[in-house]
């Protein structure tokens, strides 16, 4: 541990860092209010999470994911990725669930919870993601849409729609943003099924849901749906 944080300090950049403090909405009242960046960038953290994922235990992880510097938080959920694709998947997944406190931006919700919380669930009840998208806790709402990602790419999209209908009338732009991307997930595998989720739900569709959801469309299609034209 005291390797691998010397690692990541050691990787830090100063520029970066303050633009990602901006970025990341760290301010006071917004949603990111005193994170801390370090400024290593997505690779940089890959590189060091693959480089100690074999030597660090998950006691380990919990510590990482508990610190206050984002970039920490980031590096224990990308070995925590890794450790997944091993055998105890169920151990990973329960401790993913336990742990949600320190899943706590959407970069850090949208690099893991479909590669554990999805993938696990493939095979299994979903009950779960349903508690979670009426939590009141932004991040668990965003595990919940996000995890059904690993649906989707089965060519499973049914949880995917429920799921976004429950959060239709949440009033956060970061769920509003999530919905759109994984409704325009689901237009990807089926275009049909997308448009009559659509017309069904327009009037309480938010309008980043809905730019998100038909950011594929060719522009006519997307100038129709924006002025309201259902067909």
């Amino acid at each position: 541990m005291k390797k691998l944080r010397e690692e990541i300090r050691r990787c830090s950049n100063k520029e970066k860092a303050k633009i990602l403090q901006g970025f990341f909405k760290t301010g006071k009242g917004e949603y990111g209010e005193g994170d801390i960046f370090l400024g290593l960038t997505v690779p940089q953290q890959r590189v060091i999470a693959k480089l100690a994922s074999e030597r660090i235990l998950l006691d380990d992880v919990e510590m990482l994911l508990g610190s206050e510097i984002h970039d920490e938080r980031m590096v224990g959920l990308l070995i925590l990725v890794d450790k997944y694709k091993g055998d105890d998947k169920k151990i990973v997944y329960d401790f993913y669930l336990a742990n949600t406190k320190g899943v706590n931006n959407w970069d850090l919700v949208d690099l893991s919870a479909p590669k554990i919380v999805g993938d696990y669930l493939l095979k299994k009840d979903r009950g779960i993601l349903y508690k979670l998208a009426k939590s009141e806790n932004l991040w668990e709402k965003r595990i919940a849409i996000v995890s059904t990602f690993a649906f989707i790419r089965e060519g499973e999209l049914v949880d995917t729609l429920k799921i976004s209908k429950i959060l239709l009338k949440d009033k956060h732009d970061l769920i509003h943003k999530a919905v759109g991307w994984m409704l325009r997930e689901v237009g990807k595998k089926n275009k049909d099924v997308l448009e009559k989720f659509l017309r069904e739900n327009y009037d309480e569709l938010p309008r980043t849901t809905l730019r998100y959801a038909i950011e594929r469309f060719e522009e006519g299609e997307r100038k129709g749906w924006l002025r309201g034209n259902r067909d």
